[in-house]
């Protein structure tokens, strides 16, 4: 491997101080400019590259931000993530993304790695994990250390940043109102979503909207878990066994998996079973028939995310401001899965 060169040795062979060199680096006013373009090159001949966690620890900013994301193959996750990146780059600021996997140990890691001098602020989401183990001591200490944290989607309480969400019990209610619209009479709820935040608050607008519509909850055709395999089998049985003129889907997998099973077991959609789910990922558009989706606007939510963090960055007021909690509303998308009202 190529030996890299140092602003010492540097300065030592082009006979200038170590200061003319650091100044020509960073494109300094100060340096004429055959001299800045004489270190630049000699420096690119011989290798050099900047300590950037050391001229972070001495600028106190490293211009970078620290995403954590718990699952990239999630549509919306990536989504957001593109959101973050757009922002992030258009106010200056590089980013660096993790994957937790839905591990806490995976978080924990990544953010130990990531809080050395690398990064200013986290922008997360939390795992599948820390939201069950309700663990939220690494989010904690990092706060403490003045590297700032926006969490997006799903946030705990217990941790005081700023966060940014989606109306997820509104949006419930808003999608199981427009299936009782529709004139569906036995609503399934289904989830594989139901150890996290983001999952409960979806069924508990589901059940509210049943309750001002005067329907009853029946136990019957609510299946909720966080195990994709048992969900897979449960549903088959549930179709089976239970009479269902309407669904609603908290998750993408729970969406597919309902109109993939409907449609094997030869009922129309929509005409016998209409279906809305929760996220707008490609699939929803790509079905046949098309999903009619609740969609979350993940783009949005990424930019939101990342300009609250940099406006916290680089607030220099004595006394920073109160943390904020954003909503971002929803939209229901209609597609062939639904009926026009």
């Amino acid at each position: 491997m190529k030996q890299k060169a140092t602003l010492k040795q540097i300065a030592k062979e082009l006979n200038v101080s170590i200061s003319t060199v650091s100044k020509a680096l960073s494109n300094s006013p100060e340096i004429s400019e055959p001299t800045k373009i004489k270190v630049q090159e000699f420096a690119k001949l011989k290798n050099y590259k900047p300590n950037n966690i050391a001229v972070n620890l001495k600028n106190k900013s490293s211009k970078t931000i620290g995403v954590i994301i718990p699952n990239i193959l999630n549509p919306f996750f990536a989504k957001v993530f593109s959101g973050i990146e757009k922002a992030a780059n258009d106010r200056g600021y590089n980013v660096i993304t993790c994957i937790s996997n839905e591990s806490l140990e995976k978080e924990i890691h990544a953010m130990e790695v990531l809080s050395n001098g690398t990064i200013d602020g986290f922008i997360l989401s939390i795992s599948e994990e820390t939201q069950k183990e309700q663990n939220f001591k690494h989010f904690k200490e990092a706060i403490a250390d003045d590297l700032p944290i926006v969490m997006f989607d799903r946030i705990s309480d217990e941790v005081n940043c700023d966060k940014i969400i989606v109306d997820d019990f509104d949006s419930a209610v808003n999608g199981t109102n427009h299936l009782i619209k529709l004139k569906c009479k036995n609503i399934a709820l289904v989830s594989t979503i139901d150890n996290l935040s983001v999952g409960k608050l979806r069924a508990q607008g589901y059940k509210k909207a049943l309750k001002d519509n005067s329907y009853t909850v029946n136990q019957d055709i609510i299946l909720c878990t966080d195990n994709t395999d048992e969900f897979d089998e449960k549903l088959k049985v549930m179709f089976d066994t239970k009479k269902i003129d309407g669904v609603f889907a908290l998750d993408e997998h729970a969406s597919v998996m309902a109109m993939k099973t409907a449609i094997k077991k030869g009922i129309k959609i929509p005409e016998e079973l209409q279906i809305i789910g929760f996220a707008d990922g490609v699939w929803s558009k790509r079905l046949t028939p098309s999903l009619s989706t609740v969609s979350q606007h993940a783009p949005e939510i990424g930019e939101t995310a990342a300009e609250m963090l940099i406006n916290r960055l680089e607030d220099k007021s004595k006394e920073p401001a109160p943390y904020i909690t954003k909503v971002i509303k929803t939209e229901l998308r209609q597609r062939e899965s639904t009926r026009k009202l």
